[in-house]
């Protein structure tokens, strides 16, 4: 399943690299591109629990601190960990492809586990959210960048199916920080959610420099290519944002971006508001937080559905069913279902927002070409990233003026759907079929 990198080596007559060589200037064996692809796994497990832990402690933020919050204050601190994400995905994804994907990925890692370890210190809610966000600039970057490369270390036929597994690791670390926060929230406090982060920095940051290839910048490896003939009417490659936003991209990174934006609003909506939502309705914090871990075993459920399912029927085509499977249960919860029936729900719900946002990633990694690539995946998810920001302060708005949980359901619900509704469209222009999930060539936009 893992390929070897192609790349030349940079001198002659050098080895290829060891074990723990992250040089990445000779060809990586089957255990070091595996390897990487785990360490990429990992820190993606750490958006997860990022997406969560901040849901975990809302309430003893609100009750077990000085900083005078309401809930309306709570969606604006909350906000501000997914403005440094937007941040970070769309810068982090160009300067991948510019400067190379390992040294991008170390500096977001090293960025967002030590300013996260610093939010368990802070003297204020404004500190925390300067905190919050720059660490959500570190994290903003890892999965753009993550995702680049491993998407060159697989070939192209496993890498959809590998694309969405690898995002598996969101709702794993969700599911981890639900886990964690039911007992070490009452015995020692908030703070401790956050000084969790020391095992990215002890643990998977050095794994990092140990075994994460380096990739060349695409402007070197254009450099290295043979020079062309004058017969060759092949017309020079624009990279980066230039070359993103045009024919025959414009249009289907619009409708990612879009899509993504929309499932974003929902996922994220969800993730860190689910608990206080469900503890508006009368449930305990401990119950609050089953909620959201039966909501993060879905979402788990989901990566590997829509892992098989984007593999067999096109990436685009099984995330219209999830999309629209994610609104329909998460409307269905108006109607006052009883506690089993609500944690079956959240399930589907699961399933359906974080498997749509799988199958997108997973759509973006094969449509477009290497050298545009990572700025693909920083457009997509840095503008969805902006669904993430709003979702926070939409949820703290409805409930801070008495308009419910249900308005929460509904809002996230409708997001949802209209991630379906534009993947649809994206279908409709001719993008969405399994050739795109193959690596071939989008067609011209119209």
């Amino acid at each position: 399943m893992i390929q070897h990198t192609s790349e030349p080596s940079s001198a002659p007559g050098r080895p290829a690299s060891s074990s723990t060589a992250p040089a990445g200037t000779g060809p990586l064996t089957r255990r070091q591109a595996m390897m990487a692809v785990i360490v990429c796994w990992l820190l993606v497990v750490f958006d997860g629990y990022d997406l969560i832990v901040f849901g975990t402690v809302q309430t003893s933020l609100l009750q077990d601190t000085d900083w005078g919050l309401t809930d309306a204050g709570l969606g604006v601190v909350g906000s501000m960990a997914f403005v440094g994400m937007m941040l970070g995905a769309l810068f982090a994804g160009r300067l991948a492809d510019a400067l190379g994907r390992r040294r991008t990925i170390l500096a977001c890692a090293v960025t967002f586990s030590v300013f996260t370890i610093l939010c368990a210190f802070a003297p204020s809610a404004w500190v925390f959210g300067a905190f919050r966000l720059v660490a959500g600039i570190g994290l903003g970057g890892l999965v753009p960048s993550a995702n680049a490369m491993v998407a060159e270390l697989v070939p192209a036929r496993w890498r959809s199916s590998i694309a969405t597994l690898m995002m598996s690791g969101v709702p794993i670390g969700g599911t981890l920080a639900a886990l964690i926060g039911i007992p070490v929230i009452p015995a020692f406090g908030w703070p401790a959610m956050f000084l969790v982060a020391l095992l990215a920095l002890v643990v998977v940051v050095p794994l990092g420099f140990a075994f994460l290839p380096e990739t060349l910048a695409s402007e070197q490896r254009s450099s290295r290519a043979p020079a062309r003939g004058a017969g060759d009417a092949e017309p020079r490659r624009a990279g980066g944002f230039a070359g993103l936003l045009r024919p025959p991209y414009l249009l289907v990174s619009v409708m990612f971006a879009l899509a993504t934006l929309a499932t974003l609003f929902a996922w994220y909506g969800l993730g860190t508001w689910l608990p206080r939502a469900m503890e508006s309705l009368g449930y305990d914090l401990g119950s609050a937080l089953t909620f959201a871990l039966s909501l993060n075993i879905g979402a788990v459920v989901g990566s590997v559905v829509t892992a098989w399912a984007g593999d067999r029927y096109g990436s685009v085509k099984a995330g219209v069913v999830a999309a629209a499977l994610a609104g329909v249960a998460l409307l269905a919860l108006l109607l006052s279902p009883p506690v089993w029936l609500v944690y079956v729900i959240l399930m589907v719900a699961g399933v359906g927002t974080h498997g749509t946002q799988c199958l997108i990633i997973a759509a973006v990694s094969n449509h477009y070409p290497g050298y545009l690539r990572g700025t693909a995946l920083g457009w997509a998810l840095g503008v969805g990233r902006l669904g993430a920001v709003t979702a926070p302060l939409v949820a703290g708005f409805l409930l801070n003026n008495g308009y419910g949980a249900g308005s929460l359901f509904v809002a996230f619900g409708i997001a949802a759907v209209a991630a379906a509704v534009l993947q649809v469209i994206i279908i409709a222009q001719g993008h969405g079929g399994r050739s795109t999930d193959r690596g071939v060539a989008a067609p011209a936009a119209s």
